[in-house]
């Protein structure tokens, strides 16, 4: 089994008032070449918790940082023009907390738990990832200090 010691937070980049199904997901990510869904879960805004790539797997979602982590992606992270929002249900909020805890528990080694924001390089290389650093913003929310 492979060693994994972080949760990488991701939305999917869908406005508030779309749906973006497990269907369109896969859908998108084979036509981006990957071999099925990149994350490892999809939470819907209904809160159901969507097994995607097998846990044993290396999943495609944060380049760098796949071989050690488990991907989760909730359905939304967008306003209804585009902007970046957190838009998570509550029980989405609910079942993403949920998903956390139990892989945390599954997974002792885990000791890392962050948005797909954070992983974006440190360019002025302080030692920490502002906004004005991030090639995405995906999740839309600060994961560090809600999760």
């Amino acid at each position: 089994m492979r060693a994994i010691t972080r949760i990488i937070i991701h939305c999917s980049a869908t406005k508030e008032n779309e749906t973006y199904s497990i269907e369109q997901l896969k859908r998108d990510h084979l036509s981006r070449g990957f071999s099925d869904i990149g994350y490892h879960f999809y939470i819907t805004r209904e809160g159901m918790i969507l097994s995607c790539r097998p846990l044993i797997k290396i999943g495609a979602h944060c380049k760098g940082f796949n071989s050690d982590s488990i991907g989760v992606c909730y359905e939304g992270g967008l306003d209804v023009y585009g902007k970046l929002k957190d838009t998570r249900t509550p029980l989405q909020k609910e079942a993403l907390k949920g998903v956390v805890r139990d892989l945390k528990d599954i997974y002792p080694a885990i000791n890392e738990v962050k948005g797909h924001r954070d992983y974006s390089p440190d360019l002025n290389e302080d030692g920490k990832i502002t906004s004005n650093e991030w090639m995405k913003g995906c999740p839309g929310f600060n994961v560090e200090t809600e999760l």
